[in-house]
């Protein structure tokens, strides 16, 4: 009995190397065979030469008027030349390298060739003599690679649709393809692949990246609900004190921070397990959301865990929680890799037995020897930073507790969708009374001597510097400035008159730790620097970032970077130096200069890089869809995703007939998972 999961090998041609070279391509049984889809089409339908685009890839039907003429450059060079008359108009047609068609081409016959127009020359550059029966006006393009051509996945493609498209069923449910005027599933999965022209490919598109997005929105829909359905710790804080507490912070709590928090606090004390994403703009406050999550589950009797991406930030944050519990009866723990053994053996005992409430690390906290007495809150700050298992390692590290993840990379709406769909989304979209936007500057290298009396006003006036660069040493194999010789010319321009610091991740952690403190109590003016400072570095009296190479960075991080400065009083600025090569690096200087808004930043970026290159889908989870894309395409995934959210809200939606083939597609992917 024929199924859409029998294995590939089951057509007729598909030897032991065939299906190796598909399964390199993720193709491994018919279904996927058949959702191979092309990514683009080949139109032999004839044109009209008043219809040409300059340019464009056309075929063309005349008879050939003179006698074609091959000239050889060398031994394997040549082109091939002759006439066609179309339409009373002689088209100069050119083949490169194909003196045998030659043979092919009769004065006074008809043809049809195929290649890209020439509008001013009135020429063709031929790719193909095509036969007058052509069997498919749209000749499909797969995506191949070296062991497996365009063509031999076209004829698989043919026989799998011959002999399995009577099996090819319906999921979406018929009230849905009504309603957004979608086709039916055998009709996507032949006009994707055996299209009559444009417009049935198009439509075919439409409904296969719908199908698409709506699958995955109802398994992304079902996850947050099995999440929802474990036990979770209920925190039974007391109001008065969490009131208390915010009353004595030396600022006023935003109104977005405001909402936040009533968001958070909601979820702790409901019995299922808190899976919720912070994001916000670098600097709006994310921190003491966080630490006021922090202070109703340590009241309760609880332990919290805030794991963060590197030493510096965790040492920071320490310091910061210390200052800000220091009336409060709250024992702080610090845990990091290089936190000294006797320390180690001293604070795990205490962790274990609960006389540590908040213990603050890196991915130190998740290694094996560490156990939490009660840990009832899991913070995760830059969450994007760590790879997936790492953050499943700290779920597990207690029972059931609630997390709450962090990210200063405000993510896009598409990107939330995608990635953080079985997680519920709190955003700060407001920054702290007084802060004023940094004001960013873009300058080519050459003109770096002119920025120098700017740097040295913000110095004279007792502020602080950042100078950041991509790298460490020189290298021969990429012209990049370097942290060791920027350091050098910063001594040698300023070194007489004020401190300078080199920071780098080769250096040593005591070293780091020494440098980042005396930078923070001024003793270091200017701190040149990879990109170590990157996250969560927090120093309020630093008022200049300056990044060299500035076209070598993602948006994201030039805007993390530049959220180094601006977190005091006084105006602040940003210094790019860079030389792009092309329009799109120009681009993405500009889109620098023009805002300060995080989300336009992010989204700017996931335009011009692409989710993949943003955020890193090792870490990220990201999904790879076939034909929808999550920028281009938001809307119809937004659209998916409210319809699937509305299916998952019905209590009895498995039960219904109308959705048993949707179920039905879940069970079967269920070992083959998108969500994989």
């Amino acid at each position: 009995m024929k199924k859409l999961s029998d294995p590939v090998n089951t057509l007729k041609g598909v030897g032991i190397k065939t299906q190796s070279a598909l399964a390199k391509l993720g193709i491994d049984d018919i279904n996927d065979l058949l959702t191979y889809f092309p990514f683009r089409y080949s139109d032999f339908h004839v044109k009209n030469l008043n219809n040409i685009i300059d340019g464009e890839k056309v075929t063309l039907r005349g008879k050939i008027s003179g006698i074609p003429i091959v000239n050889y450059f060398g031994r394997r060079r040549s082109t091939l030349r002759f006439k066609l008359l179309v339409n009373k108009n002689n088209v100069v047609v050119t083949f490169f390298n194909q003196p045998w068609l030659k043979k092919q081409l009769i004065p006074g016959n008809e043809i049809l060739v195929y290649g890209r127009f020439n509008t001013n020359r009135l020429s063709l550059s031929g790719i193909k003599i095509l036969s007058h029966q052509v069997s498919n006006q749209m000749a499909a393009i797969y995506p191949s690679n070296k062991n497996i051509r365009s063509n031999t996945i076209k004829k698989l493609v043919q026989e799998a649709y011959q002999e399995y498209h009577q099996l090819i069923f319906d999921y979406v449910p018929e009230w849905l393809i009504k309603k957004y005027r979608l086709e039916h599933e055998e009709e996507v999965i032949h006009d994707m692949h055996f299209p009559d022209n444009q417009k049935e490919a198009l439509l075919a598109r439409r409904t296969a990246k719908f199908n698409e997005f709506f699958l995955y929105q109802m398994k992304l829909q079902l996850m947050k609900i099995d999440h929802q359905t474990h036990n979770g710790i209920r925190i039974k804080y007391n109001r008065s004190k969490i009131n208390d507490f915010i009353k004595q912070l030396p600022f006023k709590l935003t109104n977005a921070q405001k909402k936040v928090v009533q968001e958070i606090d909601l979820d702790l004390t409901r019995p299922v397990q808190m899976d919720r994403l912070l994001q916000g703009d670098v600097g709006s406050g994310k921190t003491i959301v966080a630490a006021i999550a922090m202070y109703a589950t340590i009241m309760s009797g609880y332990q919290v865990a805030l794991m963060v991406p590197t030493e510096i930030l965790a040492e920071q944050h320490a310091n910061n929680l210390a200052n800000l519990f220091k009336n409060l009866p709250i024992r702080i723990g610090l845990l990091t890799g290089s936190t000294k053994t006797t320390a180690r053996n001293e604070l795990l005992p205490r962790l274990a037995n609960g006389n540590i409430d908040l213990i603050i690390g890196t991915h130190a906290l998740i290694q094996d020897p560490v156990k939490y007495h009660r840990l009832g809150l899991a913070v995760i700050d830059e969450q994007h930073r760590f790879g997936v298992n790492q953050r499943k390692a700290l779920r597990k590290k207690g029972h059931n507790p609630n997390v709450l993840a962090m990210t200063a990379t405000p993510i896009p709406r598409t990107l939330a969708i995608t990635s953080y769909g079985d997680m519920d989304v709190s955003i700060i979209n407001e920054m702290p009374r007084g802060r004023k936007p940094v004001l960013t500057s873009w300058i080519r290298s050459k003109q770096f001597k002119d920025a120098l009396p700017i740097i040295l006003k913000q110095l004279k006036k007792g502020e602080q510097i950042y100078v950041v660069t991509p790298l460490v040493e020189a290298s021969e194999a990429i012209d990049m400035r370097n942290a060791e010789n920027i350091y050098q010319q910063f001594k040698s321009y300023f070194g007489s008159q004020f401190k300078v610091g080199l920071l780098h991740g080769r250096m040593k952690d005591e070293e780091k730790n020494q440098i980042m403190n005396d930078f923070k109590q001024r003793k270091i003016q200017i701190l040149v620097s990879t990109t170590v400072i990157e996250v969560g570095v927090d120093v309020s009296n630093a008022t200049m970032m300056i990044i060299y190479n500035a076209d070598h960075f993602g948006l994201a991080q030039l805007h993390q970077l530049r959220g180094r400065v601006g977190r005091g009083s006084a105006q602040s600025y940003c210094l790019l130096i860079a030389d792009p090569k092309n329009k799109l690096g120009e681009k993405r200087m500009q889109v620098m200069v023009d805002t300060n808004n995080g989300f336009i930043v992010s989204q700017k970026d996931l335009e011009l890089r692409g989710p993949g290159d943003l955020m890193g889908h090792e870490q990220s989870g990201l999904p790879e869809f076939k034909v929808g894309d999550p920028v281009s395409d938001v809307v119809i995934l937004n659209v998916a995703q409210q319809e699937a959210i509305g299916i998952i809200k019905q209590p009895d939606w498995q039960t219904q007939p109308v959705n048993s083939n949707l179920k039905l597609k879940i069970n079967q992917d269920s070992t083959h998972d998108i969500l994989d």
